[in-house]
């Protein structure tokens, strides 16, 4: 292996690169670098069919505190083309990257950073012999281990459920492109529409919305494009048929684009048993990352490095490990309002049951504290916040805090709230005030200003907001508290249309009848204190007859943020309520009249 140094101009669009060439076994290979040389290395390792221009948005932030180096991998952009498949096996490109490392910093280890085929050469080299002397850290973005992939799939084959066979025809129906790879000349006349900068970048802004100018290849796209398939060639169908997976030491981080249209976050599900140290974040993303949001990518990829090099991980790293058995909402970190008891404080402890870190706020600062207390006794992770959602200023700066301290959130619970029951006429204005102030405009506060947050990141996310099946259901002595979770429902569904393009779900939450403590804080109009407390024993009495209990709305608002639901009806008598208001409305205003409080 030898290693020489020139100089070459950039396009205006380009990074300033600094050139050099590594040659290992008379390949010769394109090798580019930004940054402080004496500053930690990170290697950034591309797929198919790009070359080192992949990284054009990402090198540049990372070679802010990194020496920083990319190069086109064999068979593509300035590097060789080797003849024949054989120099294309995964053990050759993996050599390569060991002697890119060696080359780029021959002192000590090496970060990674592999995108596509470059992460799952990536793969290869981390579970290699010496891989530990040579590598610090390996960030992979959409390329898995084709060896535990393999074994992935002949575990669901000879092991079938009804779940393992459905995530196996999903990956084989998002890989079906890789068949035709292996075909000689028919996959050139398919891709050779796609072949120019501006039709490959077209594609990829039809397929997942990826910015068109953003997309930067090299002027030799065509012929990476056809050397490229010897990769597939070479290397799917040996090592899917005889997988051997490794297991590795180096320190993973792995990135899961869940909108990936390649590659199925199921086959990601068996990471953890090949690598001693992992960390994954799922983003609702697409496969070209580094295209579509590559200030994310630099970020979460930098923080990870830094994690590795101060032993001191932020706090999204930090939540990221993988510690356990797998859980739904590893990862992620939600914020559920109102949490001090009822709705909010089940819910808090269910999503942290499944994986996720919890920030916990309440105007019942103690009891958001014992929330939190209750999580952190379960093994979960929690944090206690007063809040009072009336205040637009205070939910605002709660919601700055939160970002700053703890991240983006993933997931918002906008419990809280307050009922007031008794006839719309003799309600006061400060009442209906207070009504609106929390019910209605806190919820709109709370919504925007953590959706602001979740759409300048760019990776998804999900609201749910808590309405009530008083929403649609109208009825005496509840027409204020009706008319600010209907506005909560609408806003929702509007919410949700506005928030598609950018992959974040919003949910409205509709309970019936059920057993919280409320009532017992509900004002009824036109009553004096001590009629409202009779009024009020009555009615709670009622509902704790009724008996739904507060955890079986929290089971689903859970299932209802795994499955992107848009409106979800709660208890029996919100289901019905709410097929009676759509269906047969006329009915539901004769049901009005009824008396209730």
């Amino acid at each position: 292996m030898s290693r020489s140094r020139q100089s070459a101009g950039q396009p205006a669009q380009e990074p300033r690169w600094r050139e050099f060439t590594v040659t290992r076994d008379g390949v010769r290979l394109a090798a580019y670098e930004l940054g402080d040389r004496s500053a930690p290395t990170v290697v950034l390792v591309h797929g198919w069919p790009d070359t080192h221009h992949l990284w054009t948005h990402v090198a540049p932030t990372l070679a802010e505190r990194y020496h920083v180096v990319a190069y086109d991998t064999r068979g593509y952009g300035a590097s060789d083309k080797p003849a024949g498949v054989h120099p294309y096996r995964l053990e050759e490109c993996a050599a390569d990257l060991f002697a890119v490392a060696e080359a780029a910093d021959p002192s000590r280890p090496v970060h990674l950073v592999g995108h596509d085929w470059g992460s799952v050469q990536a793969w290869e080299a981390v579970t290699m012999p010496g891989s530990t002397e040579r590598f610090a850290s390996f960030t992979s973005v959409s390329g898995p281990s084709l060896d535990q992939l393999g074994a992935w799939v002949h575990d669901r084959l000879t092991h079938p459920t009804p779940t393992s066979v459905k995530q196996a025809l999903s990956q084989a129906v998002s890989s079906a492109y890789t068949a035709l790879f292996q075909i000689p000349v028919l996959p050139k006349i398919v891709l050779l529409p796609l072949s120019t900068r501006r039709s490959w970048s077209a594609f990829l802004h039809a397929v997942e919305g990826t910015p068109v100018e953003n997309v930067t290849v090299a002027p030799s796209l065509r012929a990476d494009m056809w050397s490229g398939l010897r990769f597939y060639r070479a290397n799917i169908r040996r090592k899917l048929a005889h997988p051997n997976p490794t297991s590795t030491s180096v320190p993973v981080f792995q990135v899961v684009n869940t909108r990936d249209i390649a590659l199925r976050p199921a086959i990601y599900s068996d990471t953890a048993d090949y690598a001693d140290r992992l960390w994954r974040k799922d983003c609702v993303s697409g496969h070209w990352l580094p295209y579509t949001n590559p200030d994310y990518l630099a970020s979460v990829a930098g923080q990870f490095i830094d994690s590795v090099e101060t032993t001191t991980p932020s706090p999204l790293i930090d939540r990221s490990r993988r510690r356990g058995p797998a859980k739904a909402f590893d990862g992620t970190l939600s914020v559920v309002t109102g949490a001090a008891s009822g709705i909010g404080r089940e819910t808090a402890l269910l999503l942290a049951a499944n994986g996720s870190e919890v920030v916990v706020a309440d105007i019942d600062a103690d009891g958001a504290q014992e929330t939190a207390t209750a999580i952190k006794e379960r093994g979960g992770i929690g944090h206690a916040y007063p809040l009072d959602v009336s205040d637009p200023a205070a939910l605002a700066a709660f919601a700055a805090d939160v970002a700053t301290t703890h991240g983006v959130a993933d997931i918002v619970v906008n419990n809280a709230g307050i009922g007031l029951g008794g006839a719309s006429l003799d309600a006061t204005d400060d009442q209906i005030r207070r009504l609106v102030d929390i019910n209605l405009i806190g919820v709109m506060t709370g919504s925007r200003e953590f959706g602001r947050q979740m759409v300048r990141q760019g990776i998804g996310g999900h609201i749910v907001n808590l309405a009530s099946a008083a929403a649609f259901t109208p009825q005496r002595g509840l027409g204020a508290y009706a008319a600010t979770k209907a506005g909560v429902l609408l806003f929702s569904e509007s919410l949700r249309a506005e928030l598609a393009s950018d992959h974040i779900g919003v949910t409205a939450i509709c309970p019936g009848i059920v057993d919280t403590n409320i009532i017992s804080a509900t004002e009824l109009t036109g009553l004096s204190e001590s009629e409202q407390a009779a009024a009020r024993a009555r009615i709670d009495r009622a509902y704790q007859r009724r008996g739904y209990t507060p955890d079986k709305v929290a089971a689903a608002i859970v299932a209802a943020i795994d499955a992107d639901k848009a409106v979800v009806p709660v208890t029996p008598e919100a289901v019905i309520g709410y097929r009676i208001y759509r269906f047969t409305p006329w009915l539901s205003r004769l049901g009005a009249r009824a008396k209730v409080m």
